[in-house]
């Protein structure tokens, strides 16, 4: 298989000479910059790729103008970095060498976004430059990986913040308060089934994300979000796990493949033609620094290195005796998801559909039936941000001096590694053909109750 970065990992992390195409920023700049930052959170990111540019960088800087400064960028690609300074409107500098951005600007705050497989990399050796870490989720991919993070954060004394958005939607939030409030009695089961269409869901499969050396599978990169979803909820923590997976619609699966969708000839009756022309945002971003990393956003779907996969079934036993039937789907008419608790007074059900609805509507709802009695019907008005309105929520807590977490949503290296766990245990399980304790994986040890951040 053809290596889709012609800059090695190795090299853009290494100490030395930085890479063709950095671009310097003058001493006395760097200096000046860095006095009129010492009042605010000094923050650099690693990983100029889209999620960076729209969650991370402009509407940061906007939002919270007096808390945050945006101090180095750093991107393997020296064309995409500098783009992403530009459209983020930013005068820091950029580096295509990690060591030199973290020594030369000294952040206080690093913010993780790179491909999921290197995230443990900049996390590790980021703490150890005297950064705290907002990392994206997964954290890590393998058990490895995340034993190494535990340790160096034991080690560094700084902090891993996993940025869980999730949590903070308000509907998602409502779930917690009524499981909190008993309104179902002691919860005992849990069934949760994941929906992800046949947009957003091939999306994973014609980007980095379809080779599970780079995003751990879709059991680490997509579902360690309903993993910790669940760990919240639950308020305890995962203990064992068994799993089964298939690759059943994606990848070899189609009589019919190229490398991507723009010189494909196959475009006229393919369904999952991506014209990715039509995406200007795209093609300033990706396509017109493919030179320098040879990566193509318009991958085909049905490539034969597709190594993930696209059915995913998973049965999830916790430490206070509550089962989880977990499901995901990635070739669905529709996204979203259906869950339902399951406790000894009730239950709690709701249908969650994020794209093409039946009905418009401006709430979510959940229904709470409770044994030899009535059904109750509860609108959660949809909030006002991404993500079901949590993002918004959870940037306030990180950048707006948001102290109070009544819902204990704020999530630390704990909660990242034992959502990405769930789902590392889940993948082991579907190799192995068997289950995997939690308690096997790494230094963590699953207890009946959850442990709650401080501060």
């Amino acid at each position: 298989m053809k290596n889709e970065s012609t800059l090695t990992r190795r090299s853009f992390i290494a100490t030395g000479t930085a890479l063709a195409g950095a671009m310097m920023m003058d001493p006395l700049q760097v200096q000046s910059q860095s006095m009129m930052a010492d009042s605010k959170k000094r923050i650099a990111i690693v990983g100029t790729g889209s999620r960076a540019l729209g969650m991370w960088s402009k509407d940061v800087q906007q939002s919270y103008p007096d808390k945050v400064a945006f101090v180095g960028l750093c991107d393997i690609n020296p064309g995409r970095v500098e783009y992403f300074k530009k459209a983020a409107g930013f005068n820091c500098p950029t580096f295509t060498d990690f060591e030199k951005m973290m020594k030369e600007v000294k952040p206080d705050t690093l913010i993780v976004t790179t491909v999921d497989a290197t995230h443990h990399q900049y996390i590790i050796r980021g703490m150890e430059l005297g950064a705290n870490i907002i990392t994206e989720k997964p954290m890590t991919t393998d058990e490895q990986k995340c034993e190494a993070i535990l340790q160096a954060e034991k080690k560094t004394g700084k902090k891993v913040t996993v940025t869980f958005n999730y949590r903070y939607s308000p509907h998602r939030a409502k779930l917690y308060e009524l499981l909190r409030s008993g309104a179902i009695g002691d919860l005992t089961s849990v069934d949760f089934h994941w929906y992800l269409d046949t947009s957003h869901g091939a999306d994973y499969f014609r980007r980095w994300h379809r080779l599970k050396e780079k995003g751990g599978s879709l059991w680490v990169h997509k579902a360690t979000h309903h993993f910790d979803l669940l760990n919240w909820w639950i308020e305890s923590d995962p203990s064992e796990v068994f799993a089964t997976g298939t690759l059943d619609f994606y990848g070899k699966n189609n009589a019919f493949r190229d490398t991507n969708c723009r010189p494909c000839p196959h475009k006229d009756k393919c369904n999952f033609y991506f014209d990715i022309t039509k995406r200007q945002s795209y093609m300033d971003l990706y396509v017109a620094h493919e030179k320098h990393d040879g990566y193509l956003r318009d991958g085909c779907v049905w490539k034969e290195d597709i190594n993930i996969y696209d059915k995913m079934a998973a049965t999830i036993r916790y430490a206070n005796g509550v089962q989880v039937s977990y499901s995901l789907t990635t070739y669905s008419p529709y996204e979203g998801y259906r869950i339902a608790f399951n406790g000894t007074k009730g239950r709690l059900d709701a249908w969650i559909e994020e794209s093409n609805p039946i009905e418009e509507k401006n709430y979510d709802e959940i229904v709470l039936s409770q044994n030899f009695g009535k059904r109750e019907f509860i609108r959660v008005p949809h909030g006002t941000s991404g993500h079901g309105g949590g993002d918004r929520l959870l940037k306030d807590k990180i950048f707006g001096g948001v102290v109070e977490d009544p819902l204990h949503q704020s999530a630390s290296v704990r909660d990242g590694a034992l959502s990405i766990l769930v789902g590392i245990a889940a993948r082991n399980s579907c190799e192995t053909g068997k289950p995997v304790r939690i308690s096997e994986l790494t230094s963590i040890q699953p207890g009946e109750k959850r442990q709650f951040v401080n501060g």
